[in-house]
């Protein structure tokens, strides 16, 4: 009785911790397309930003939409405000103003600014080729985000011609996440 026990607990452990979405730094994301392509799905964040901080308790942490990014994307986060150094297509983004004292809003990234982010949270998807494909602006709720999410991994963005094509693609699409 108590292996079984102990094997339960393991399994439960194992399963919970699944249902974590591993994020990593963009170079990690961009390193790890060279060996294994996938798209990547990048959260652009600020410290405080009320709505990202509710996007990663209510839409990240549900096990539907975890277990799809995990699967289907390399996770990156990217604070908007932060200090990270980034180098993507031979560039080098910083945020020379970045001010490790000051509280609440900081000075906006290079970077941030170089994806046309205008507000928070914006999820960015990019290609196989790390190619920014379309940002996506807002709080989305798990059913809301899971029709971007397999649009774009399926690649049937591509097809739309017209915003009456993308618009009956939303209209037809069968949510499957719980939400």
């Amino acid at each position: 009785m108590k292996i079984k026990f102990v094997l339960v607990s393991l399994f439960m452990v194992a399963s919970i911790s699944a249902q974590e979405i591993q994020w990593m730094t963009l170079a990690e994301a961009v390193e790890a397309q060279k060996t294994t392509p996938k798209k990547i799905f990048m959260d652009v964040y600020t410290d405080w930003c009320g709505p990202c901080k509710l996007l990663d308790k209510n839409t990240f942490q549900n096990p539907d939409v975890s277990r799809y990014i995990s699967e289907h994307y390399y996770a990156v986060k990217f604070n908007a405000e932060g200090q990270e150094e980034i180098n993507f297509f031979d560039q080098t983004f910083t945020n020379p103003n970045f001010d490790a004292n000051r509280k609440g809003r900081n000075a906006t990234h290079q970077f941030t600014q170089f994806l046309g982010v205008k507000g928070y949270p914006t999820m960015v998807f990019f290609s196989e080729n790390g190619d920014p494909i379309m940002p996506l602006v807002g709080y989305q709720k798990p059913q809301q985000l899971e029709l971007y999410l397999k649009m774009i991994k399926q690649g049937d963005y591509q097809v739309f011609s017209k915003p009456e094509d993308f618009e009956n693609y939303r209209k037809h699409f069968i949510p499957k996440f719980r939400g």
